[in-house]
């Protein structure tokens, strides 16, 4: 068998784009009804889902990049911890039923992020290198 750990930190940089990107989703959905309005949001956005959308957007945008990963992802993952305590868990103690699933994923998969950083495919990898 192969050596699983040379992949690693390509596997890394693969986790945090395609949830990075998924995340960003999220935030264009919310700010520009794109690729759909998201359903449920209401329309016009109150502050705090508007904060949460560019929070989305911006952190997404950056973390997709792998640029100031460790900070973009600490502020995600705490929206994301926000947003379940907020809005999911007052629905009820399973988070399958309080729909927060997504939620608590993303926060602990950004959690993650801020401590194992980007990988090797990210702009912090890249500027690390240069002397």
């Amino acid at each position: 068998m192969p050596n699983l750990d040379v992949w690693a930190p390509r596997v890394l940089s693969l986790l945090r784009i395609i949830a990075a990107l998924l995340f960003m989703e999220h935030g264009l959905m919310k700010l520009f009804h794109f690729p759909s309005p998201q359903p449920g949001a209401p329309d016009p956005l109150p502050m705090i889902l508007m904060a949460a959308a560019w929070i989305e957007v911006i952190g997404g945008g950056l973390l997709a990049l792998g640029l100031f990963t460790r900070a973009a992802a600490f502020v995600c993952s705490g929206q994301m911890a926000a947003a379940y305590f907020m809005a999911h868990a007052p629905q009820g103690f399973w988070p399958a039923l309080n729909g927060g699933e997504a939620a608590i994923l993303y926060c602990f998969v950004f959690l993650y992020l801020v401590f194992a950083g980007p990988g090797i495919w990210s702009l912090d990898a890249l500027v690390r290198k240069r002397p």
